[in-house]
This record gives structure tokens, C-alpha cells and sequence, in this order.
């Protein structure tokens, strides 16, 4: 008996290369997000990930779907760094810089995304608390394990942090005046004991 046979209703893994694909066609469409914003031509984003756009729709039928996917991806990428950084720096305080730089990219690409994910369509709204499920723990393991170490006090709250974080970024590039990364810098260096 062919035990590659799937029995009715259940799913076969997805291919690797179907996998790099997403990734692919995910993150190009979080870059052309940035600089052209979500209503941006779907045929800049298929040449950015170098597939057709039919591709893109075989995967995203719609731009919404596109949107959520983008979002749910550097979400999810943000959620599996955390313990990857905590597990390979030198110390938790250099995990915890590590990852608020690309919360940083997140937040940045995210100000591309707010107009629509604060629009009145419904299939946007448990975005904001996927958000949250998803990213608040992991910085609280990365707070934790950064106060346990000694290297910052133990009274940080995650979600005051990320908003903080987020705030400092909120109109940074309306303004060429204004460097959101360094600013953040220094609030993450104020975070160290001085003890």
C-alpha cells in the first residue's frame, strides 16, 4: 500500500519551494507597501518577487488577502525571532536590541498598512489583537530574560515598551528631520541598570 496517499479531508504539507514562494511574494509586497503604500500595482509587486501576476492572485485573490498575509507573515516572523535571538546573542540585552531593530522594520512597514487595517472592513479587525497574541509574550521572555541576567530593571512592562516603540515611529518618515532609530537607541539604552 502507497502510504503517499492522503485520506479525505486531510491535507498534504506544502511543498518547499511553494513555501519559498509565499515568503517571496510576502515580503516583497511588505517592501513595495513601504514605498508606494497597499494600493500599489500588483504587477510592482510581481516583479519585485519575480513570479507573474497570476501568481499572485492564484495565492492572494484579493488585495485584502494580500494585506492580512503581509501582515500575519512579519507577525509571525517577529514571534519565531525572538527566541532564535535570545538563544544565539552574546546576552539578552543584545536580543532585546536585536529585536526591537526589526520591530522597528515591522512598525515601519505596518504605518504602510494602518490607513486600510484602520478602515471600516471587518476582515481587518482581529488583526490588531493577533498582533498582540503573538508579539507582546515574546518580548515579555526577552524583558525577562534580560532583568533575570542583570542587564536591565525588572519593572518593564512588554506592551509599554512595544507602544513606546511604536509612537517614536509614528511620523518618522514625514519628516527627514526626524531619526525614529535614533531615539529608539537611546530608550533602549535608558532600559540598562546603572547599578
Amino acid at each position: 500500500m502507497n502510504d503517499d496517499r492522503t485520506t479525505e479531508g486531510a491535507t498534504r504539507p506544502r511543498r518547499a519551494d511553494a513555501r519559498r514562494n509565499e515568503k517571496a511574494l510576502l515580503d516583497a509586497a511588505a517592501a513595495v507597501f513601504v514605498t508606494s503604500g497597499v494600493e500599489a500595482p500588483i504587477r510592482d509587486i510581481a516583479t519585485r518577487a519575480g513570479v507573474g501576476t497570476a501568481t499572485i492572485y492564484r495565492h492572494f485573490p484579493t488585495r485584502a488577502d494580500l494585506i492580512i498575509a503581509v501582515y500575519r507573515h512579519q507577525v509571525d516572523a517577529l514571534a519565531v525571532d525572538g527566541p532564535e535571538l535570545l538563544a544565539t546573542s552574546a546576552t539578552p540585552y543584545a536580543a532585546l536590541r536585536s529585536w526591537i531593530d526589526r520591530f522597528v522594520d515591522f512598525v515601519i512597514t505596518k504605518q504602510g498598512l494602518a490607513a486600510v487595517l484602520q478602515s471600516d472592513d471587518p476582515c481587518f479587525d482581529p488583526l490588531h489583537s493577533y498582533f498582540l497574541d503573538r508579539l507582546v509574550p515574546v518580548c515579555t521572555e526577552i524583558l525577562d530574560a534580560a532583568a533575570t541576567s542583570g542587564e536591565i530593571r525588572p519593572d518593564l512592562d512588554a506592551y509599554e515598551l512595544m507602544r513606546g516603540v511604536g509612537s517614536l515611529c509614528a511620523g518618522a518618515s514625514a519628516n527627514l528631520r526626524y531619526d525614529a532609530r535614533r531615539l529608539i537607541e537611546f530608550l533602549i539604552a535608558g532600559l540598562r541598570r546603572t547599578e
